[in-house]
């Protein structure tokens, strides 16, 4: 039998039996919410499970134990709001849902969690959540959003974008390989809009959330039109690869 590394596919005794192996859980985090004309409102769904579950596997190659949660499906996204198709929380009630996961691994045995965020709107609030749970449960828990921890994998790969952003030619590539029905393709042409979240003369460093409304007329940032299957398989297997070995650096988790 294949090693089962999905949480909701294994048994109590089975979890239980993890937890005494001091194996890695995994935790997907990502958004209900508008992915402009040519994609359904679940990518980061799909892909923050896509990514997670491939990342498991890699573990589980190199012989690491892991178990992967479901997704937790909501997350921030009042800046999508706007356009509609959005399911948005306030931080508390993100925060409280992702404390109670983590509580219950903990309850269990478990010693190691990943909270793997595939949204960007949740990228501060998962990192200043893991740093809560780190001390509040007594173990390690380690937060970062999929594209922020890899870059240097995802830019070669692309042609017309540094790096992910929203709805582009990372996403729509990867959707096309994992969930191809999720993309109407009859709407790729206008799948395009500004290259950054930043207005002018705003750097990095410098935060200030704006609709997404006021940013981009289509709701997308980046350039999807070049996106491809074959390109999204070579993101998610080098992203994937990438992560695993982050992930299996005994100096992470000491």
């Amino acid at each position: 039998m294949a090693y089962e590394t999905e949480w909701m596919r294994l048994t109590a005794e089975e979890l239980r039996a993890r937890a005494a192996e001091d194996a890695l859980v995994i935790v997907p985090v990502a958004s209900l919410e508008q992915h402009g004309p040519h994609m359904a409102t679940g990518v980061d769904i799909i892909l923050a499970s896509g990514v997670a579950a491939r990342t498991a596997a890699g573990l589980v190659d190199a012989g690491a134990k892991v178990v992967v949660t479901p997704c937790v499906w909501t997350g921030l996204a009042e800046h999508h709001m706007e356009f509609g198709g959005t399911v948005t929380l306030d931080y508390a009630g993100f925060a409280g849902v992702l404390r109670g996961i983590v509580r219950s691994a903990a309850r269990h045995g478990f010693r190691r969690v990943m909270l793997l965020n595939g949204h960007g709107g949740n990228a501060e609030a998962v990192m200043v959540a893991a740093s809560e749970f780190t001390i509040e449960f007594g173990i390690k828990v380690a937060a970062g959003t999929y594209w922020h921890m890899v870059p240097e994998v995802i830019a070669p790969i692309l042609e017309r974008q540094a790096g992910l952003m929203h709805a582009c030619e990372a996403e729509t590539s990867m959707m096309l390989t994992l969930h191809p029905d999720s993309v109407r393709q009859a709407r790729l042409p206008e799948a395009h809009g500004p290259m950054s979240t930043r207005v002018e003369g705003q750097p990095p460093g410098l935060a200030l959330r704006r609709s997404f409304r006021a940013l981009s007329e289509t709701g997308v940032v980046g350039d999807a039109r070049v996106a491809s299957a074959e390109k999204g398989e070579r993101l998610l297997s080098a992203i994937s690869a990438k992560l695993t070995e982050l992930l299996l650096n005994p100096k992470l988790w000491a």
